[in-house]
């Protein structure tokens, strides 16, 4: 008979609350530099395609720190990684004040490309931490669960952010205090977390990609050891499903509060507000699609979200009124799976490759640094039609689960 397997195991559980408060931190900048584009729109008199340059900065910093973050996790250990990643994310925060004083979109753009920096080391760092602390059988489980939180993250980010960048008096303050003091007060946050998980004893963990092979269901089998990291087909369309698929979410997220002020004619703290919900959607897309898989291949769901992306797009780009605003709100909904299942599909059966895979994987996020501003171009002129656009990622992501996804042993 077979044994039932834990989620986790008693001695992980404290490590995987820290690991989990990680996601739910990162959702939340993710999210408030949306909220910051508006921002900035205001105060620094940037177009909205200027402003998506501040999603160039954080999502280019994936591309370029993704790989040493796994070269140094794999030399260092998960604690080391988690450690150097939320210091660079301080640094990053600490330098607005200096930003914030100059009143420079250029200094701002540094800082935020330290603070992506730091992300993209946690993220690379926290997906293998959370799949190691328990049963293999579990780890996607695990991951999906932290995933969760980093939707609940997305749903503070835009509200902290329209209450103090985008509420009452934050509009019209032109010396950027409101920046300064918020990024800051973050920043403490942050660096507490730093310490407390330098004095967090973690539990000796094992690596289940090194280990030996004797059952399939518990690690990650190479079906072709002698194979090349890119000779495996699915691994490579997974790359390129990543880079469309945060392409699509950068530029979505970017330019939400843009449509809403455009289109439905709402404040800027409204469509902040709204911003919220429209994270909410992820949220519970999150829970249904986890739901889902219980009973339905992880690839197929993928499929079908992509559809309906494709089709929510088309209704958004109507300029229709509430029907293409409630179509915006939805495509967060079927965004949120997206993401952890085109990383778990695309590391099936990479063995002792995994860990580069996850690199590679990760620095697929600079599809993140060149769609908004690009996606910007156009809603200079009317940012309901820049919603066609995405549709092409989607279309990617679409083929990549119904077809590119599967192992070939060959």
């Amino acid at each position: 008979m077979s044994q039932k397997v834990a989620f986790t195991e008693k001695k992980f559980i404290v490590t995987l609350i820290f690991v989990t408060s990680l996601f739910l931190m990162w959702g939340v900048l993710h999210s408030m530099s949306d909220v910051l584009n508006k921002h900035f729109q205001n105060v620094l008199n940037l177009s909205i395609a200027d402003s998506g340059l501040i999603q160039f900065s954080v999502f280019g910093a994936y591309f370029i720190m993704s790989y040493p973050a796994g070269y140094f996790m794999k030399k260092f250990g998960y604690k080391a990684g988690v450690i150097l990643g939320l210091v660079l994310f301080a640094v990053g925060l600490f330098l607005f004040v200096p930003a914030a004083n100059a009143a420079s979109f250029s200094f701002f753009r540094i800082a935020l490309f330290i603070v992506g920096c730091g992300m993209a080391t946690l993220e690379t760092v926290a997906h293998p931490f959370a799949a190691a602390l328990g049963d293999q059988r579990k780890s996607d489980l695990r991951v999906n669960f932290a995933q969760t939180f980093n939707a609940v993250g997305t749903i503070i980010g835009p509200a902290i952010g329209g209450f103090f960048l985008l509420g009452g008096d934050a509009v019209k303050n032109t010396d950027l205090t409101s920046v300064k003091t918020l990024y800051v007060a973050i920043g403490i946050v942050v660096l507490l977390i730093a310490v407390v998980f330098a004095f967090l004893k973690i539990p000796a963990l094992v690596d289940p990609h090194g280990a030996e092979a004797a059952d399939p269901e518990a690690v990650n089998v190479d079906v072709a050891p002698t194979k090349k990291l890119y000779q495996h087909s699915h691994f490579v369309w997974a790359c390129a499903a990543q880079f469309f698929n945060v392409a699509a979410q950068s530029g979505t997220w970017a330019f939400f509060i843009n449509y809403g002020v455009s289109v439905m004619h709402f404040t800027d703290t409204k469509a902040a507000y709204f911003m919220s919900l429209f994270m909410g959607m992820m949220l519970l897309g999150r829970i249904v699609g986890t739901s889902l898989m219980t009973v339905m291949a992880p690839n197929k769901l993928l499929t079908i979200f992509a559809a309906g992306n494709i089709l929510m797009c088309v209704i958004v780009a109507q300029h229709l009124g509430w029907p293409s605003y409630i179509a915006l709100l939805m495509i967060n909904f079927f965004f949120s799976i997206m993401f952890p299942t085109i990383f778990s599909l695309g590391l099936k059966n990479l063995g002792s490759h995994t860990q580069q895979a996850s690199s590679f994987i990760a620095m697929g996020v600079v599809g993140g640094a060149v769609f908004p501003f690009i996606m910007g171009q156009i809603a200079n002129h009317n940012v309901a039609t820049a919603y066609y656009l995405p549709i092409i990622c989607y279309a990617v992501i679409f083929m990549f689960g119904y077809k590119f996804y599967k192992v070939k042993t060959v």
